[in-house]
């Protein structure tokens, strides 16, 4: 600082080098005054710059917080391993495929059966709006219901020549009706028989399990249950049974419940277990917690009847609900 005013009296009392130098007609006390104004005026900057520089920065701050703020209270509860999910899921590959197979038939504790192809689906890249705009009322969140297949897509055909698309919508309904009644604001990816693609798509599977995801991810729900029938080479294997995406712990926790209620609201002879798997479209694509119900398997000739009959789908409805919320009261005690 010495140095610096030293300089600028050379300035001021220095001898001038040149003919009308401008500094020819300054004495000591203007040269103080001038450096006076000089530094009056740097203060001044500092302090307009200096307060602006931290208000900004509070406000930066506080905006992050907000965002953050609005992020913790719109994610889907009980959601806590959805980002460990997103790491496991891999590229979407053009085709269509089928469901892995079972563990084998007649074993009461074994996996299900070999579905007809749909969330299996490794689908190629399509665009499109979503379907299915849910009722907005509910006010303790956001459930999606799926039922599954639709349109060009029947899914099982059982020996009585109904089909699985329709079937998976009378439940996914009945399912809809009773968690509205608990306060649940209920998404369904269709209200119709019809699928969601478009007519002139090439590949109408891979773009409707596609939009089926896309629904799920726009809503983020607390939860999603997908809605199928089963089947299986053997006509004698029967019973519910619930698969979940194998890396959600979560998602595992929703099985079971709903396995349990399932196996106990319905009197089952031979019980089923909730099973892991790596390779279903829907569990594995969309990070929600997700779940797949087989009501029933379409290739038994007896649970394909009693499938049909109103009594028992209002007895399935209400143990896929009661499971539900069995696991959103163990969630929110968390």
């Amino acid at each position: 600082m010495k140095n610096f005013i030293q300089f600028i009296f050379r300035i001021f009392h220095r001898e001038a080098s040149a003919e009308n130098s401008i500094f020819e007609s300054i004495d000591h006390e203007t040269g103080i005054k001038l450096l006076q104004y000089f530094m009056l005026c740097v203060l001044l900057i500092l302090c307009f710059i200096l307060p602006g520089a931290d208000v900004k920065k509070r406000a930066k701050e506080s905006a992050q917080q907000r965002v953050q703020q609005e992020l913790r209270e719109s994610s889907p509860g009980g959601n806590a391993d959805a980002s460990a999910d997103s790491g496991l899921k891999t590229g979407i590959g053009a085709g269509n495929g089928n469901t892995e197979a079972g563990n084998g038939a007649g074993n009461g504790t074994s996996g299900a059966g070999a579905k007809n192809g749909d969330e299996n689906e490794n689908s190629g890249s399509g665009e499109g709006e979503s379907s299915g705009a849910g009722s907005m009322a509910g006010q303790k969140g956001t459930i999606v219901i799926d039922a599954g297949h639709g349109g060009d897509d029947p899914g099982m055909i059982g020996p009585s020549g109904i089909n699985e698309k329709v079937l998976n919508l009378i439940y996914a309904e009945k399912l809809k009706e009773l968690l509205e009644a608990q306060g649940y604001r209920i998404v369904m990816t269709r209200e119709t028989e019809d699928g969601l693609y478009d007519e002139d798509q090439s590949n109408k599977k891979a773009q409707d399990m596609e939009r089926r995801v896309k629904i799920i991810e726009e809503n983020s729900p607390l939860l999603t249950v997908s809605i199928h029938q089963n089947s299986y080479p053997d006509a004698s294997v029967s019973g519910p049974q619930v698969f979940y995406f194998q890396h959600s712990v979560e998602a595992e926790k929703l099985a079971a419940s709903i396995q349990n209620a399932m196996n106990t609201e319905l009197e089952i002879g031979r019980p089923r277990t909730h099973k892991g798997n790596t390779s279903y479209y829907i569990l594995k694509r969309s990070s929600s917690v997700t779940v797949i119900v087989e009501c029933g398997f379409l290739t038994n000739p007896q649970e394909e009847e009693k499938l049909q009959e109103e009594e028992y789908q209002n007895q399935v409805a209400q143990a896929i609900c009661d499971g539900v919320l069995a696991y959103l009261e163990k969630a929110s005690q968390v």
